[in-house]
């Protein structure tokens, strides 16, 4: 005989307070998704005018020495890769906010469950990429003393 644990048998279930978060919620993440949005237009309008303004810059004054045009491609560049690198997160934000504004509207728990399954893929993108950054923090601070080392 196949025993079952009252966890397996429990089933759960929301009152109308933590529905009411969660609409709330949803609310929030819609609204700073949307400004999300916006910001990653900005700053691709900036990676073009900022390419545009130096690379002339860099063409003009001699002080920019041997960068010269291609500092405008490089910072280009780097605003479009910050760009897409924070498309993913706001993305998801977006897609959690409104799957779960859908769910209530419509009281679809498939619905739900894809909002919470997007929510997911946010925290660990997040999770993921502030581990990155930590990394690459630890090897410049190591990097740096190794190199004081060296010099001194």
């Amino acid at each position: 005989m196949e025993e079952t644990s009252v966890f397996e048998k429990f089933e759960l279930q929301l009152n109308q307070s933590a529905k009411d978060f969660l609409k709330e919620t949803a609310k929030w993440a819609y609204f700073l998704s949307i400004i999300g949005f916006v910001g990653i237009g900005f700053l691709i309008i900036a990676a073009i005018f900022a390419g545009a303004i130096f690379s002339t810059l860099g063409n003009t004054v001699p002080a920019m020495g041997a960068m010269g045009g291609s500092f405008g491609l490089m910072i280009s560049v780097f605003y479009i890769l910050f760009a897409a690198i924070y498309f993913f997160p706001v993305y998801y934000l977006f897609k959690f906010a409104s799957n779960a504004k859908t769910a209530f509207k419509d009281n679809d728990s498939e619905a739900l469950t894809n909002s919470f399954e997007y929510l997911k893929s946010h925290y660990k993108f997040l999770g993921i990429f502030t581990i990155s950054i930590l990394v690459i923090y630890g090897l410049i601070f190591v990097f740096a003393i190794l190199a004081g080392l060296v010099a001194g």
